[in-house]
């Protein structure tokens, strides 16, 4: 299993603070799991947005980083401050 949150707009665009996702074998990587959601069609095409950002274990990441059974996912816009 693989828990998922979603922060900032997308838990707005969502609806959803998180889910868990029981099939975690089906994703190699962060972006196997990202195509997995974006395949919802409708409100999840906002995680195709370029400025997407990502953590695994609570730790930045890229897309092509490796997910294992258990881990915690989390996509957040990028954030800007002046």
């Amino acid at each position: 299993m693989i828990r998922v949150q979603y922060f900032a707009r997308y838990r707005e665009a969502l609806g959803l603070d998180g889910e868990q996702l029981r099939d975690s074998q089906d994703f190699a990587t962060l972006d196997d799991l990202r195509r997995h959601l974006l395949a919802r069609g409708g409100v999840w095409e906002v995680l195709a947005e370029q400025n997407l950002m990502c953590a695994r274990n609570q730790e930045l990441c890229s897309l092509d980083e490796p997910l294992e059974e258990g881990d915690e996912v989390a996509f957040f816009p990028t954030v800007t401050g002046g």
